[in-house]
């Protein structure tokens, strides 16, 4: 398939600024694919389509504020300062994007209003670079100091003012492990109270790490898909996580739900010989399209996704093409809210 088969139009209006309130009140587009047949219910009525012994896979990621704005030294010019990941710990290094790119060159130092400093050491690209932060405490104290100016990064198509709220907004229940610049946003849905009762249902919760990079929000630049690049983001399946959802691919009765596509490139990405999910961590660059052949994931809850995006051709690869774009059409007739933000699908 080619980029220009993934592209549509959509109304901006449909684009959700906020997440609905509760979480779980989302709308909930259920696709089954075998029957080609599309139901219309809310997020909170999942717990139907689940029975005793079934897997649901969540990530476990937790999004930082990685917006950070400071001065150049000297010249006092603002300076946007994205982190988008930390390569040493030990050395305070992290792989960044400035804005505006062409003030800021190696050497230059960047003052922070809480006193923290940063010193540019490397260009990777037109905006990348390499800082250090010149900083004595510990790497916990460093991220608390991060966190005290850090702005929360929202989509960039979202357009409103980033609010406080936001760090709460743009946070799923499941977050543990700190590393992510944006949400998995098909777990922004859950409440505690609706994972209670998928609980009590017998449904095995379960989760893997994978710190969802920038490159989420990057549309897809290259006509053949083959020649396109994913940024590599890191990942961590633990060996109880894997147990389970063998477990569940040896019965026939049980289905692994994969809750977002950052968990089905992470379980995709770890394959035995044997096509068994294998524990492990390590990088992904795992790009996902047209066609694939599914592994480990049986059933996936999503969001609705921008043109163009690999987060598209991943569930149009395992829903097929068609089909998806037929309930996207459908989605926007009957108003559903769109992105990070907005409604939800279960394709079965």
């Amino acid at each position: 398939m080619k980029l220009s088969d993934f592209l549509y139009e959509y109304p901006h209006e449909l684009i959700a600024k906020y997440p609905a309130e509760p979480r779980d009140s989302a709308r909930l587009m259920v696709l089954d694919r075998k029957n080609r047949t599309i139901e219309h219910r809310t997020f909170s009525d999942i717990v139907d389509y689940f029975r005793e012994g079934d897997v649901m896979v969540v990530n476990n990621t937790k999004v930082f504020p990685a917006r950070l704005f400071g001065n150049k030294e000297k010249t006092g010019a603002r300076i946007e300062v994205f982190l988008l990941r930390e390569l040493n710990p030990e050395s305070r290094l992290w792989d960044v994007i400035v804005d505006p790119a062409r003030k800021i060159r190696i050497g230059n130092k960047l003052y922070f209003r809480n006193g923290l400093i940063a010193e540019v050491i490397d260009n990777t690209t037109s905006r990348g670079r390499t800082i250090r932060f010149v900083f004595e405490g510990t790497n916990e104290e460093l991220y608390e100091k991060i966190d005290e100016i850090g702005e929360t990064p929202i989509p960039p198509y979202i357009k409103r003012d980033v609010e406080e709220a936001d760090r709460e907004r743009y946070q799923t229940i499941f977050a543990e492990r700190r590393g992510a610049v944006a949400a998995p946003t098909a777990g922004l849905h859950f409440t505690p109270e609706l994972q209670q009762k998928l609980v009590d249902k017998g449904v095995r919760m379960t989760s893997v790490t994978l710190h969802v990079g920038l490159g989420t929000f990057r549309p897809v630049e290259v006509e053949d898909l083959t020649k396109h690049r994913m940024d590599s983001e890191f990942y961590d399946i633990p060996p109880p996580t894997a147990k389970v959802v063998n477990e569940a691919l040896r019965s026939p009765d049980h289905h692994v739900t994969a809750v977002g596509t950052t968990v089905v490139r992470a379980i995709e990405s770890s394959l035995s010989a044997s096509y068994t999910l294998k524990a492990n961590r390590g990088w992904t660059d795992k790009f996902i399209y047209p066609p694939y052949e599914f592994h480990i994931t049986e059933r996936i809850i999503t969001n609705f996704h921008m043109p163009r995006s690999t987060l598209l051709m991943l569930v149009s690869a395992f829903a097929d093409h068609d089909f998806i774009m037929e309930a996207y059409r459908e989605a926007m007739d009957k108003g559903y809210r769109l992105f990070s933000f907005g409604d939800a699908m279960l394709i079965t």
